[in-house]
């Protein structure tokens, strides 16, 4: 085995762990921390010409200000299912429309509520280094494979091991930087 393969297996467990946090942070945008976001719509699916579809593709997400966000839907006949499609998301919004414009006010947060986004944040992050481990614990079979194969050695798949740890740790270390993050940012105002 050569030190190319080394950066291989590297390489392809930083991309799969990197997209473990891609993923996070894809989640967190859907979390409401008291300010408008487009992300914050991003997780919510309409029904629409028979199938299920991402709010994203049947209108423009906007934020005209602050604690606004609007929703221009591109196909008037579909205004009501995104307007159903928000209310029922879970997100805790009322949306109102305007034609073929959408509004989506935000309220303020309640204590209680920052709470629960705040519980919710950590069942995110624990999901994603659930992910990272996983990787983790691919790329250790795959060091395993090698060595009963005898295309490594003990010394280097030790090395190998530590290596794949060490990763494994960055990552970890990166999700719990980014829950802290936006744990700051739901407590806040």
């Amino acid at each position: 085995m050569a030190q190319a393969d080394v950066n291989q297996l590297k390489q392809d467990l930083s991309r799969r762990m990197d997209g473990a946090l891609e993923t996070l942070r894809r989640e967190f945008n859907g979390l409401r921390t008291g300010r408008a976001h487009p992300g914050l719509l991003e997780p919510v699916r309409v029904q629409a010409y028979g199938s299920e579809m991402p709010l994203t593709q049947c209108g423009t997400v906007g934020t005209p200000e602050p604690r606004m966000l609007t929703v221009q839907v591109w196909d008037r006949s579909l205004v009501g299912a995104v307007e159903k499609a928000i209310r029922d998301s879970g997100l805790g919004l009322n949306p109102a429309s305007d034609g073929q414009l959408v509004r989506v006010p935000i309220p303020q947060l309640t204590t209680e509520r920052r709470a629960e986004l705040v519980k919710a944040a950590h069942k995110y992050a624990e999901g994603a280094k659930v992910a990272v481990r996983a990787v983790r614990r691919d790329g250790m079979e795959q060091i395993k494979t090698h060595e009963k194969k005898h295309d490594i050695g003990e010394d280097v798949a030790k090395d190998w091991s530590t290596d794949v740890q060490k990763l494994t740790d960055q990552y970890i270390k990166r999700v719990d930087e980014v829950l802290a993050e936006k744990e700051k940012d739901i407590r806040q105002v």
